[in-house]
């Protein structure tokens, strides 16, 4: 019944992930299960008054992980595909990426299976606040904090704070992260995911010997994540030979201008056409030769299929879930690259979400350049933790993090014990 309520490929990968790690950790059965299976699984019904006048029902889904630790922390995305199992799957990443990071969260994701391209601001308005308050008998600022993901913006968090605020009678800041400035967001947070990506890819440069100004990138990807992750390298040195969006990829050798390619794609919504590089086949691009191969878009992209033929030496995975368990045993095997896996690669944006949440909670406010310090320390300190446990205990990147990751919360869990 369980595994039927949430089938779903995605959420068998992160299943299969977590009990190899459950294995080798040898946990005890009781806490095994209960940090596999989420707290709550909720399904609610959006419906909304189209601009034409019809009525059209959504469906939305929040998905919360773990409270033993905290609240739940996870994003909000809109997208035809959402899907519950899938939703579970992101939620259970976030709890271990959360107690990876020494964040005092648990993991929750949440979605609309919707396609925001196709619907109004006044649309999106209405779906959103709808969502919302169906909602509120599961969030807060101590339940579940969600934040913007796929199809989602601080637009959409400003939403859910004013329709929060209104029913609790004052503004509550902290129910939401990602919020505008002038509703007490964080500086920092919209690059906070891709500079952290960067970042961790440059300390791997450092581990296996490479200066960064010697380096190559391929990034597959050019959504808020791919951006700022190119930029934050190229601010480095780092030359930047190939980017792919939802439109195609584009190739130079001598090295893509991010900027002026952030510019045109502000302007043109996709980088085709850009005239600064050469159009490539994106399953093509991502088997170039390059230091650093940061795939930031979607998951599933390294696969049993290609996960033998990449010429990559730092795989930096910016997507959630972007390598599923064959192409893991593949790269193992191989042991000629560097992986820095999703759960403490990405976590710059649920790291300074937790700046922003402090920072609410105080009411004060911190400058960007003291947001991004802090986000360097944590990500450099997990970092140390997740390479040290590896070589220690022999083992490869993800499972490292993610056997530190469960321990911690099998840990709390244990603390606490079973309430009858």
């Amino acid at each position: 019944m369980r595994e039927e309520l949430l089938k779903n490929p995605v959420f068998s990968m992160a299943v299969a992930q977590f009990d190899r790690v459950a294995d080798f950790l040898a946990l005890d059965g009781e806490i095994r299960e209960r940090c596999k299976w989420p707290k709550r699984i909720i399904t609610v019904t959006v419906p909304i008054r189209r601009d034409d006048g019809t009525t059209e029902v959504f469906f939305g889904h929040r998905v919360q992980h773990h409270l033993t630790r905290g609240p739940v922390k996870g994003g909000l995305r809109y997208h035809p595909d959402v899907d519950v199992g899938e939703v579970a799957a992101l939620a259970m990443w976030m709890n271990w990426k959360c107690a990876l990071l020494d964040l005092p969260f648990g993991g929750g994701k949440g979605g609309i299976c919707c396609k925001p391209m196709e619907m109004s601001q006044g649309e999106l308005e209405r779906m959103t606040r709808r969502f919302t308050m169906e909602m509120i008998p599961f969030i807060g600022p101590e339940i579940d904090v969600m934040a913007p993901d796929m199809g989602t913006n601080e637009q959409t968090m400003a939403w859910i704070t004013d329709t929060y605020s209104t029913h609790s009678g004052h503004l509550v800041p902290s129910i939401v992260t990602g919020k505008p400035l002038t509703l007490q967001g964080s500086e920092g947070r919209t690059r906070a995911t891709g500079h952290g990506v960067a970042f961790l890819a440059a300390a791997a440069l450092r581990k296996i010997g490479i200066d960064t100004g010697d380096a190559t990138a391929i990034i597959q990807g050019f959504g808020n994540v791919g951006i700022f992750a190119a930029l934050t390298l190229s601010s480095y040195g780092v030359r930047v030979t190939g980017i792919s969006d939802v439109s195609g990829a584009i190739w130079n050798p001598e090295g893509i201008d991010v900027k002026a390619l952030h510019a045109y794609t502000s302007k043109h919504k996709v980088l085709e056409g850009f005239p600064g590089a050469e159009p490539i086949d994106p399953a093509e691009m991502i088997l170039r030769p390059c230091d650093i191969l940061a795939p930031c878009a979607v998951g599933g992209v390294i696969t049993g299929a290609n996960a033998a033929l990449l010429k990559c030496r730092i795989l930096a995975e910016g997507a959630n879930g972007p390598t599923t368990p064959e192409a893991d045993l593949i790269l193992e095997e191989r042991d000629d690259i560097f992986l820095i896996p999703d759960v403490l690669c990405n976590a710059g944006g649920v790291t300074v979400s937790y700046f922003e949440w402090v920072q609410n909670l105080q009411r004060f406010q911190w400058t960007e350049r003291e947001v991004i310090s802090k986000l360097e320390t944590k990500l450099q300190h997990a970092f140390d933790k997740v390479i040290g446990f590896a070589k220690h205990r022999k083992l490869p990147h993800r499972m490292a993090a993610q056997a530190i990751a469960i321990t911690t919360v099998a840990g709390a869990k244990t603390s606490r014990g079973l309430f009858p």
